[in-house]
């Protein structure tokens, strides 16, 4: 499916499938299906599909429903959340790395260029770490 939206270009056949949950099957009016996404600019989507009973459903008419399918951006917590919820500890660790438990790390927000964003995703899917481990080593080699 290829959706825009604000301005930004969600396509299923170009961004990288992370993971997927459902419930049910195709003959069940309440089945659904989502599967989350990362485009190469690091940004998230969740692609969701379902029958005339589900979330995704849409309405054809008065009292009439089908089924439907949807994209969803997704903020970087809201797809953490997902997978948290839908995905398996180890596919949650192979998108977002490892979990620590402590206290010694903490998220911080802040805004760079639109360049330096897709520069550090590309940085990522090569070396095969986590933007926040790549941002980490280069803060760290600044000293």
């Amino acid at each position: 499916m290829k959706k825009i939206i604000n301005g930004r270009l969600y396509n299923t056949e170009t961004a990288k499938f992370l993971g997927e949950d459902n419930y049910s099957n195709a003959r069940d009016f309440a089945h659904w299906s989502e599967e989350l996404y990362q485009k190469r600019t690091g940004e998230f989507f969740l692609y969701g599909q379902g029958g005339p009973m589900s979330r995704y459903a849409q309405t054809t008419g008065q009292n009439e429903w089908s089924g439907g399918e949807q994209i969803q951006p997704l903020s970087v917590d809201a797809a953490r959340k997902w997978a948290e919820k839908h995905l398996s500890a180890d596919e949650f660790e192979a998108i977002f790395g490892g979990i620590t438990e402590d206290d010694s790390k903490k998220n911080a927000t802040f805004s760079i260029s639109r360049d330096a964003i897709e520069l550090l995703a590309r940085m990522a899917s090569e070396t095969g770490k986590t933007r926040s481990e790549l941002v980490e080593e280069m803060i760290r080699n600044c000293k």
